[in-house]
């Protein structure tokens, strides 16, 4: 696997000049951007030998130590360089992202405001900072930011994060900009491994590539399904694990479920590619996209002939070396194509799976909950960027129109439930009306949704995997979907539960739905009765019934690749 040039010519530089200061700085820059984190963190650990306490070898060293998981290293060093140039922008970003991952969200929040005081014209820092006060709740200047995000994107100016732009109230061709932008940077940099094909007879090698598989949203969602598809014998199931064991139950069955599990989780983007490349495999799926933790640059090495964007990511790639996205007619309806880079292939079912194998814990009582004893109890258990001010405002309204009712709620990072406990008192609420649910483990938090009388979703980003937990633990989801990809996934899975009395048309309706259920206790308990009842009679968490149909889409896809299925005809 050849390495691009410029890290070879520095590679060299750095032999032939061993105290060339610079170039140590350079080669730890290249070396971090190709994804050596090793490689990187010994050129600046080299640096700041010979420059001891220079705030750019610092900086780098704090970035490579910040990429290897050692967040509380990568914030000092990287608060000891911005405490000696507090001007730089960029060693103030770096710091941001260090204390976020640190767990000082609230320190975060200023080092990205420092970063946008220096350059307040820069998008990226400018989404970084509208993103992480979206996490914290912090609303102030969210519209003007959000506006100068949206306009860069429009412009082809920016390199904003897709993840993140998916909170902005902006349209599906708006986001398949975002994304093109963001892809385009990184094909720049890198060349594709020479072409490849699909296997003309025999099973179907299928790969997956995430940062999820353990105890975390992806592996939650794909468990069971991996291991009726294991049960199915059709394909052969590759994993490659961008994280490394967190030795978790959904690990050991991912591992138990799969062909092979493959940890690739310490090796740099062009070690993976080669790996996917030499396991053979003939259809890829990108179970991360622009989710964060992900590696795009392997997928636009084109290791696999087919590569899918699915599930992780809701919506479009933009990028060129993904092939087909793989979604349902619900959450991606004809009018949504044209904003999608890939050729969209749809399930004839939900496109999301989920572990049916779960089974429910006991309940605690509501005051072990920090519930009131009496009262209709709305939650929502979205992560707080989710959770912003139109969001609110009707989550507030319904609270207004049900006596007696309070909001449940994921505590958020730093002082972000104080936050919204200060605007509901602004909205003339109680801020005693909103109870806050600590992090806790996956089936501790499931068994409370038993608890809880009716989910009040978020918009423009949905619940996802929360809408597949409220919906398997007996709780209805109220939405209201959009006109994007995110904005339509709670909507799908009420879609095909039939529940479409669950997806209200505007958020008038939204409201006026809430607060007639929270006011009619037989109503409520009817749409509960009625939720159990298509629980399990349709096929939404139907895993055997979901590993047909994707092993048939998967092999229609090799099919369109020069794959001959041994057994047709």
């Amino acid at each position: 696997m050849s390495m691009d040039p410029q890290r070879e010519q520095l590679r060299s530089a750095v032999q032939r000049q061993p105290q060339d200061f610079i170039a140590w700085v350079m080669l730890a820059d290249a070396e971090l951007e190709a994804g050596d984190t090793a490689a990187g963190d010994h050129a600046a650990t080299r640096a700041l030998q010979l420059r001891p306490g220079h705030p750019e070898a610092l900086a780098r060293l704090g970035r490579a130590r910040w990429m290897q998981g050692r967040h509380g290293e990568a914030a000092t060093l990287l608060r000891q360089a911005a405490n000696l140039v507090p001007e730089h922008p960029g060693i103030a970003l770096w710091l941001g992202h260090a204390l976020e991952d640190a767990g000082q969200p609230e320190a975060a929040a200023d080092a990205y405001r420092q970063a946008h005081r220096l350059l307040p014209g820069e998008p990226y820092i400018t989404a970084q900072l509208l993103n992480w006060q979206r996490r914290l709740c912090d609303w102030r200047e969210l519209e003007p930011l959000s506006q100068q995000v949206r306009q860069a994107v429009a412009q082809g100016a920016a390199v904003v994060e897709p993840f993140a732009f998916l909170s902005e109230d902006a349209s599906a061709a708006e986001q398949l900009a975002c994304a093109r932008q963001r892809a385009a940077g990184i094909a720049e940099a890198l060349r594709a491994l020479p072409p490849a094909q699909v296997r003309r007879a025999g099973q179907l090698r299928v790969g997956f590539l995430s940062n999820g598989f353990g105890a975390h949203p992806t592996g939650l969602l794909t468990v069971a399904l991996f291991e009726q598809l294991r049960a199915l014998g059709a394909l052969e199931l590759h994993l490659f694990a961008l994280n490394a064991d967190d030795g978790s139950a959904i690990r050991a069955r991912l591992q138990a479920a799969a062909t092979a599990l493959h940890d690739v989780s310490s090796l740099p983007h062009a070690a993976i590619a080669a790996q996917i490349r030499a396991t053979g495999i003939d259809v890829l799926f990108d179970l991360r996209g622009w989710g964060g933790g992900g590696a795009p640059a392997v997928l636009a090495m084109r290791p696999a002939p087919v590569q899918v964007n699915w599930l992780a990511y809701p919506g479009t790639s933009g990028a060129a070396w993904i092939d087909y996205v793989l979604a349902d007619d619900y959450v991606l309806p004809a009018a949504l194509t044209p904003a999608f880079s890939e050729q969209v292939r749809r399930l004839p079912r939900a496109f999301q799976p989920s572990d049916n194998t779960r089974v429910l814990e006991p309940a605690p009582g509501r005051e072990a909950c920090g519930l009131p004893a009496q009262g209709v109890v709305f939650c929502c258990f979205n992560n707080s960027y989710k959770l912003n001010p139109r969001s609110m405002r009707r989550a507030f309204a319904v609270l207004q129109g049900v006596p007696g009712s309070v909001l449940w709620l994921l505590s958020g990072p730093g002082n972000a439930d104080a936050r919204l406990r200060a605007a509901a008192r602004e909205a003339g609420l109680d801020p005693a009306r909103l109870v806050f649910m600590p992090k806790l483990p996956h089936p501790t938090y499931l068994a409370r949704y038993q608890q809880a009388d009716l989910f009040l979703d978020t918009h423009p980003y949905n619940a996802h995997t929360t809408a597949s937990d409220a919906l398997w633990a007996g709780c209805p989801v109220l939405t209201c979907p959009g006109a994007t990809f995110a904005s339509r996934v709670a909507g799908s899975l009420n879609h095909h539960l039939q529940l479409p009395t669950m997806n209200a048309a505007d958020d008038r309706v939204f409201v006026e739905t809430a607060i007639a259920l929270g006011n009619d206790p037989q109503a409520l308990a009817a749409l509960r009765a009625t939720l159990a009842q298509r629980r399990s009679d349709t096929g939404l968490f139907d895993m055997a019934g979901f590993a047909r149909d994707f092993t048939a889409e998967v092999q229609a896809m090799g099919r369109l690749h020069g794959w001959q299925d041994a057994h047709a005809g």
